[in-house]
């Protein structure tokens, strides 16, 4: 697309100025900004950033929850053809000093006083830091640090600037090309400092074109926004793409009220990585339960119907005019008030990425009339490079190429890309660069996977963690972890898992459970238990876990390439995995190679043969205090199963 953030603004102000743009809740009340205030608080904003020293070039951190005038900082950086570089909100103010000091970053707009503390934290080791504005005051009235300010003085300060050199804004705008650079986005540095990456207005504008015209997408479209906007697929949906069509995005009140917020809104396009798809079907699972004998054989018929028909009705395939009316019969009963439930009933697209979902998981959704379907891409790859079209989704494949990219495979299986929405650079990193795009202009996922006989592309799992087994009865199988935690995680009583086998003679796993699943299903069972620890310990929860883990087992023996990736010992984890403590990332992808450092001592035990293992581990706590958590953790074996042989 040719065109640039700021102009796309404008121009929907132009047209459509009382439209609804943004909505922000307030109180417990929905407030509306229209695209014509948006436009107003951009240019003030714009104004009021170059009075104080922003100039064409510069970085400028953003952080905090999705809020409208923070979408606004954004804009207006750009504006001035700054680079705006949205952090993760939950980040510890170590995390931030990295890309600060990095990207030379001399301004940052935050939320509220959480965000100021942790910046001011910084300022002796980011001297170059010397403006902060915060959105949110509340707490903040007693800061006299220098430089702090509130976003209140400098959309004033912002008017005033404005009077005084009435065509600033206008020719700022003008000079802003599609080839200027737009925004940077950290990478989550799983082995190394992070990497930021580069895009331009083009390359994220293009993308969200392209998903646009795929999906035939309106202004008419609500979105909820909800996940950090230093994600880039948050970013994209509700950024580059809520330009792009002029759609209304909100903004929660908070992280607690998601699920009422999103019951209230109704998105009609919705965006979330597989693990808020898992967290919505485990509140659905302890649900039913808590329900009636009666409730509970009925929704269970109920989906049985739905898995066998509901997403070939979905896909517009014959069904028989039994089971179609069966279906209506529990669209009636089931599968509306579930939808309703869920907060999806409007849904007419929903997209998951970011991870690999879990094809029960994905077929769950379709059962029962959710349009939910596959994207592939990255940050590297602005988002869109495969999308499932309507009509031709499978669980198991990510969609077909989409405008503009091409694929291929190189010899050792790694996904090849090359689009108009590729980065421009990795800042300051040239080695990091070459490493990922060729010189004729292709770029390495690191992916593992393949086209199929229909072009749809089949992701493996990441390229480095694709492994063989050694040794034992399965010596020389493939090994894929990610495709095996998938399907332990559709069960509602695994929240994570991390599988271990490359090289080995076996696969063993740790598992974390869902402590408000379990919790509850020990509640129902009269079974006490004291806190996490003491939860996860229990042998009846161990039972639990292991009645899990083996139907994964005889599911895996039925695929003929992955049956040897069957889990033969596994452990429940003493403690949540959790990214303050280095085990995920803040989108919270699995630490593989640091959990395994970590817990060698836990892997040593599974591959010795013993039966229980003690340890202790340091843990931080929300309040910034250390501590540690101790157990003596038990091991359990697992029933493995016989390859089952294709037929003939």
């Amino acid at each position: 697309m040719e065109s640039t953030f700021p102009r796309l603004m404008l121009d929907h102000a132009q047209r459509r100025p009382q439209a609804p743009a943004l909505r922000e809740k307030v109180y417990g009340i929905w407030q509306t900004t229209t695209w014509a205030d948006l436009a107003l608080l951009v240019r003030r904003l714009a104004c009021g950033l170059a009075h104080a020293g922003l100039k064409r070039g510069d970085h400028l951190v953003v952080v905090g929850e999705n809020r409208p005038r923070l979408y606004a900082a954004m804009l207006a950086a750009q504006t001035l053809g700054a680079v705006p570089v949205p952090l993760y909100q939950d980040a510890v103010s170590a995390e931030y000093k990295f890309p600060i000091n990095n990207a030379e970053v001399g301004f940052a707009i935050v939320e509220d006083q959480e965000q100021v503390d942790k910046l001011l934290e910084l300022r002796e080791e980011c001297p170059q830091l010397k403006r902060i504005w915060f959105d949110d005051p509340r707490g903040l009235r007693n800061y006299a640090e220098a430089g702090l300010d509130s976003l209140d003085a400098l959309v004033a300060a912002g008017q005033a600037h404005d009077a005084a050199n009435a065509r600033l804004f206008e020719d700022e705008v003008a000079r802003c090309q599609p080839q200027d650079v737009a925004a940077m986005f950290f990478t989550s540095g799983t082995t190394g400092n992070p990497k930021g990456v580069v895009h331009t207005h083009f390359t994220l504008l293009d993308r969200a074109q392209a998903g646009k015209d795929f999906d035939r997408l309106t202004e008419r479209e609500e979105v909820l926004a909800y996940m950090p906007l230093a994600w880039i697929g948050q970013n994209i949906f509700s950024f580059a793409q809520w330009l792009a069509c002029g759609y209304v995005v909100n903004c929660p009140e908070s992280a607690a009220t998601v699920m009422i917020d999103l019951k209230e809104i109704g998105p009609t396009y919705y965006f979330a990585p597989p693990r808020i798809f898992e967290g919505l079907l485990t509140s659905v699972m302890i649900r039913m339960e808590d329900a009636s004998s009666g409730k509970r054989w009925l929704f269970h018929k109920a989906m049985e119907l739905a898995r066998r028909v509901g997403p070939a009705l979905m896909d517009g395939k014959p069904v028989g005019a039994l089971d179609r009316l069966a279906y209506k019969l529990g669209a009636f009963s089931v599968y509306g008030p579930l939808r309703n439930a869920l907060g999806l009933n409007r849904v007419r697209v929903a997209y998951t990425a970011g991870e690999a979902i879990g094809p029960d998981l994905f077929t769950f959704y379709r059962s029962i009339g959710i349009n939910l379907k596959q994207l592939y891409g990255s940050t590297e790859t602005a988002v869109f490079v495969c999308l499932q079209p309507d009509n031709a989704v499978r669980a198991d494949t990510v969609g077909v190429p989409i405008n503009g990219v091409q694929i291929r495979v190189a010899d050792n299986g790694e996904i090849m890309v090359k689009s108009p929405g590729l980065l421009k650079e990795y800042y300051k990193n040239p080695a990091a660069t070459a490493e990922v795009l060729t010189a004729d202009g292709w770029y390495h996922t690191g992916d593992a996977g393949f086209l199929d006989a229909s072009g749809h592309l089949k992701i493996i799992d990441r390229a480095k963690d694709v492994g063989r087994l050694m040794g034992g009865a399965c010596d020389g199988a493939m090994f894929a972890p990610k495709y095996v935690e998938n399907k332990l995680k559709f069960f509602p009583f695994v929240k994570e898992a991390v599988a271990f086998g490359d090289k080995r003679e076996k696969v063993c796993a740790f598992v974390n459970i869902d402590f408000e699943a379990v919790g509850n299903w020990a509640e129902r069972r009269n079974l006490p238990y004291a806190g996490y620890t003491d939860l996860a310990g229990k042998k009846e929860v161990l039972e639990l876990i292991r009645d899990c883990v083996e139907k994964v087992n005889a599911d895996l023996s039925a695929d003929a390439m992955l049956a040897g990736s069957q889990i033969s010992r596994f452990l429940v984890l003493h403690k949540e995995l959790d990214a303050d403590d280095g085990e995920l990332t803040r989108t919270r992808k699995v630490r593989r190679g640091a959990i395994a450092d970590k817990y060698a001592v836990l892997l040593d035990a599974l591959y010795g043969g013993r039966s229980e293992q003690f340890i202790e581990t340091a843990v931080k706590f929300e309040d910034g205090r250390s501590g540690s958590v101790s157990a003596t953790l038990p091991i359990v074996d697992a029933k493995t199963f016989p390859a089952m042989k294709k037929a003939a």
